[in-house]
């Protein structure tokens, strides 16, 4: 441990900045190891006060530093710098040095494969220069690129260029000027050589957008689904809220080494590749969906994070929970909106979830934070988007839409709080919203539980719903919030739909007079992220799986009938196959002739990580060999029915449009099941050689990892023959070894962490090796000698000096102990406490660390 540990930061500590920068020039003089970043700033003091200028700055070499064109000097520490007795306005002059080729931290200027780039988005751009680095320090840019032409002709930032020129050393320079306030987050730069994809986007209002995507060299035959996706945001945006692109061009630029999936600067979004390039050959149908989504997510923050921007970090989800909303919305018009929503709903509930239960549990407004960047996190986006979708279900579609144009008012060019968003919401519709606030400072999943009572003689039937939210690690009293609670009434004449408010601790529901007592489902749509505990029987289950109306809850039935069997036959082994899984998967299976999408969903079993979400202090071999056990039954019990999903009539040449994702959806969990029996061989080996696209192959491979089939290592070695030279392909390859669970798993990855396509600088790389091996090797990352978490420990060591915040990401699996036997929590902790006295651990890894040594404790798992 560091000899100073980190101090956190408080939201009740905020207070306005005491000077103002409303304009900022910025020269860069680009050279690999020796960049020269020169900053004049137009400074103004805010208010009364004698306070100096304080300005971040990290690893910064200061060369000059001059006010209105006198030097001066400043006091520095490993934070910034900080100048005594300046005026009340002045011109403020910086010169730095800095080191983008060495820069592995992959924030602030650094270099990704053979061009320069920038990450700025928490707190990188004082990695760059001295500056006013918070997001409520809003300027006007102007940013002059100087470079080699011939190793760098493309010179990008933000906004629309205004003047270019070539020196005669063999250099040139473009000059770029963004005419709308932004704050340094938002900055961004980009140089190098790339092949260009240009296109126009023109306007409801007629305006012509130039669209330029750049890729590297030979991948533009790649970037045509990139683009078409971002012409579809663009048009969805205007049709849905009315919102317009408001700058003459939109360029996004596609690199290797980037420690997010995309970044939204303004007018120049930089994205990792993955999240870009796709053909049928070398993309999947998840990957073409993610793609379309992230473009749009990164365009979404056009207005909602850009025009309109966060006070202060804490309010990180007034523009992230709101953007990954809209995108959801976006999404669901794109493709099966069924479908889209049962994948939000798994992100909930096996990763938001475990937060909610583990050390860094916090509200999606987080009251301290140590290290900003380990709050860009699933309660902060996708919570996040859960409370916002609460807004719109409580107010409707109307409503949402009066409030989000009231926001974009009220709001424009202004970095706000999540308040004023809400505020907005209650003022456009004259509905108090006070309750509903909770849902910001408060952490933890809520549990409703559901009673049921029919009155046989009159027919009345009312149900009484009461919430609670245990203790989180950070906060330990819960108060009643606003839930819309969601429900389908199936009464054999069909179904209805309504949703209840449930506003305090208990409260009962008349829902009207039947003949015959109703099923009933709950939570339909997912209305609100909690967990629901009903005593529902296997026959009313059954009835909502096969004939419910809302699809979210058939689905959810079928994992819950699942679960269920899956947990008896983890304590009771040689359990046979269920009869009631049988009529279940009957009725499945003549749904997939209409419902390909919804079936397949309904027919893959529940994860490990939703399995253990349900019960504590598991037995993790147990529950996986029951998984095991559960899903060679129904392959035996339903193989004929399997082998006709997959041997089907072959889909057209591929094509990413529903229909054909569908089935071929439907065609890859067929095969999950049927790489259990031992006579599919050749049915396996077929598809592989018949598959025209790398959403069938990776079907074959998956299956054949997850049976532990014998063709699994051949085909891995004809995949990685023909796919070896391509970097993106590859890391489906890598992620395949990691997840993989067999008994030779760690020597796997050390031998594969030395694969000349491997490194441990690229952050693609390692989520996909080690980090698939963490979140997903199940049998390997929880083996009971603890080697699994050993070996995580002391990867980590070695990528915390590299990328702490990749690291700090990759040590999320080790914080999710409390599920496990006391043995393993044991094992866990050893690990932990490894780490914490490391003597160089980053502020990124020591705060989660210390959280789950400090839980740990408060359950009496102490330190060995």
């Amino acid at each position: 441990m560091s000899a100073a540990s980190p101090q956190a930061m408080k939201l009740a500590d905020y207070r306005q900045p005491d000077f103002l920068i409303p304009e900022l020039y910025l020269e860069f003089e680009l050279h690999e190891t020796q960049t020269l970043v020169t900053a004049v700033s137009k400074v103004s003091r805010q208010g009364e006060h004698n306070q100096p200028l304080v300005l971040d700055g990290e690893k910064l070499e200061l060369v000059q530093i001059q006010i209105d064109g006198h030097n001066v000097s400043a006091k520095d520490d490993d934070k910034g710098i900080s100048i005594d007795n300046v005026p009340n306005e002045f011109e403020l002059r910086v010169v730095t040095r800095i080191d983008p080729k060495n820069n592995t931290s992959l924030e602030g200027l650094y270099k990704s494969g053979q061009a320069f780039c920038t990450q700025c988005e928490a707190e990188g751009f004082r990695k760059i220069t001295y500056f006013l680095d918070r997001p409520d320090v809003m300027a006007k840019y102007k940013v002059k690129i100087t470079a080699d032409k011939q190793a760098y002709p493309h010179l990008l930032s933000n906004g629309n260029k205004v003047d270019q020129g070539d020196l005669a050393d063999g250099r040139h320079w473009v000059l770029w000027e963004d005419p709308f306030f932004k704050p340094c987050y938002l900055f961004a730069l980009v140089a190098g050589d790339f092949d260009l994809l240009e296109d126009v986007f023109t306007t409801a209002s007629g305006r012509q957008v130039a669209l330029q995507l750049f890729v590297d060299k030979g991948n533009l035959g790649r970037a045509g689904h990139a683009m078409d996706s971002l012409k579809k945001a663009m048009l969805w945006d205007e049709q849905r809220y009315g919102l317009e692109y408001d700058l003459d061009i939109y360029m996004i630029v596609a690199v290797d080494f980037f420690n997010m999936g995309a970044m939204e600067n303004k007018g120049l979004n930089v994205f990792n590749s993955k999240f870009v390039l796709a053909d049928p050959a070398s993309a999947t149908d998840e990957d073409f969906f993610n793609i379309e989504s992230v473009i749009a997510h990164e365009y979404f923050h056009n207005w909602t994070g850009n025009r309109i921007t966060c006070r202060d970090w804490f309010q990180l989800s007034l523009k992230e929970g709101l953007t990954v909303f809209r995108d959801q919305q976006f999404s669901a018009d794109m493709a099966d909106p069924a479908i889209v929503r049962i994948k939000q709903v798994q992100v909930i509930r096996e990763h938001q979830f475990a937060e909610d239960a583990g050390p860094m549990a916090h509200p999606i407004r987080p009251d301290e934070v140590m290290e900003m960047n380990n709050f860009y996190s699933v309660t902060v986006y996708d919570k996040g988007a859960e409370v916002i979708r609460m807004l719109h279900t409580l107010l409707g579609e109307e409503g949402f839409r009066r409030g989000m144009d009231l926001y974009v008012n009220r709001h424009d060019g202004q970095a706000v709080t999540c308040d004023d968003f809400v505020q907005a919401m209650q003022d456009a519709n004259s509905t108090d919203l006070s309750l509903f606030r909770r849902w910001y400072s408060q952490s933890g999943t809520p549990t409703v539980k559901v009673q049921e009572t029919y009155h046989e003689e009159s027919g009345e039937y009312s149900i009484e719903l009461s919430q609670y939210t245990a203790p989180t690690a950070e906060q330990k009293d819960k108060l009643p919030l606003h839930l819309p609670i969601a429900i389908e009434l199936i009464d054999g004449k069909g179904g209805q739909q309504q949703v209840l408010s449930l506003t305090r601790e208990s409260e009962s529901f008349n829902l009207g007079y039947f003949s015959q007592k109703p099923t009933l489902g709950v939570l339909a749509g997912f209305s609100a992220p909690v967990k629901i505990t009903f005593s529902h029987d296997n026959e009313a289950l059954l009835e909502i799986a096969l004939n419910g109306q809302d699809d979210f809850l058939r689905w959810d039935a079928c994992q819950q009938l699942l679960s269920e069997a899956i947990h008896q036959a983890a304590g009771q082994p040689g359990l046979g196959l269920p009869d009631i899984l049988s009529t279940l998967f009957a009725g499945i299976l003549l749904l997939a002739e209409q419902r390909p999408a919804l079936a397949a969903e309904m027919l893959a079993l529940p994860s490990f990580e939703t399995l253990a979400q349900q019960r504590s202090q598991i037995d993790v071999d147990a529950l996986l060999s029951a998984r095991q056990q559960l899903k060679k039954q129904l392959a035996v019990a339903f193989q004929t029915p399997l082998k006709d999903l997959v041997t089907g009539a072959l889909a057209d040449t591929y094509r990413y449009e529903q229909e054909q994702v569908q089935n071929r959806r439907i065609k890859a969990v067929s095969l999950t099941y049927l790489a259990e029996l031992p006579d599919t061989e050749q049915l396996l080996q077929t598809a592989y050689q018949h598959s025209d696209n790398m959403s069938d192959t990776l079907a074959v491979l998956k299956a054949c990892q997850g049976a532990n089939h014998a063709l699994f290592v051949p085909l891995m070695q004809e995949f990685e023959a023909r796919w070896g030279n391509d970097s993106l392909v590859m890391d489906k390859w890598f992620a395949l070894h990691g997840s993989r669970q067999h008994r030779d798993s760690i020597a796997t990855l050390e031998l594969l962490s030395g694969h000349a396509m491997y490194s441990i600088n690229n952050p693609n790389k390692v989520r996909a090796l080690i980090g698939s091996f963490a979140f997903y090797n199940t049998a390997g990352f929880h083996a009971a000698d603890g080697s699994g978490y050993r070996f995580v420990a002391d990867y980590l060591l070695k990528l915390d000096a590299v990328n702490p915040q990749v690291a700090s990401r990759l040590i999320t699996p080790m914080l999710g102990f409390t599920h496990l036997d006391s043995t393993r929590q044991d094992l866990i902790v050893k690990q932990l406490a490894r780490l914490l006295n490391h003597k160089s651990l980053s502020k990124d890894l020591f705060e989660k660390v210390t959280k789950a040594l400090h839980l740990a404790a408060s359950t009496d798992k102490a330190l060995s």
